[in-house]
């Protein structure tokens, strides 16, 4: 017998992550979307054959659209296949929408997808409120990572 209500991550099958996005952005908030594809696209995604590179999301006429989302064609498509990099809609409720689009108006804030996901058939997709990092920022933060890593290795060589 299924659960109701349950873990939010319930189901969660994620296919693809931008990983790129959390080392160039400092992530403020997290949603959830659903993404409108087509058949090719479902297809190709569920292989795995996703591409983040320069994806972004971006308010147009009270709708939010994923720019630069590379989706591979599905091999068995034919002529039927998709075109690769084209426009997609985001699909949320219109408070969030509302909400998104006063804080995006706000000067060096945009809108990058984290991950790409299944939930219950469904894709799902993480978009993130996020600001730029400075270059001395990243810096920053490799040297915290390195030292906290030297900082683990020395407490287990110690044991």
């Amino acid at each position: 017998m299924a659960k109701k209500g349950g873990d939010a991550d319930e189901g969660r099958l994620v296919v693809a992550r931008n990983k790129k996005a959390r080392h160039d952005f400092k992530v403020l908030d997290t949603w959830e979307a659903g993404l409108v594809l087509k058949g090719t696209e479902v297809k190709s995604v569920r292989s795995g054959k996703v591409a983040f590179q320069d994806a972004f999301a971006r308010l147009d006429g009270g709708e939010i659209w994923l720019h630069n989302l590379h989706i591979s064609p599905y091999a068995a498509g034919g002529r039927w296949n998709h075109d690769e990099t084209r426009v997609r809609k985001l699909l949320l409720r219109r408070d969030e929408i509302r909400r998104l689009a006063g804080k995006v108006e706000e000067k060096g804030l945009t809108l990058i997808p984290l991950d790409l996901y299944f939930r219950r058939g469904k894709a799902k997709i993480t978009l993130a409120l996020c600001r730029g990092k400075k270059h001395y920022d990243r810096r920053e933060e490799l040297k915290r990572r390195t030292m906290d890593r030297e900082a683990q290795r020395a407490i287990r060589g110690e044991d």
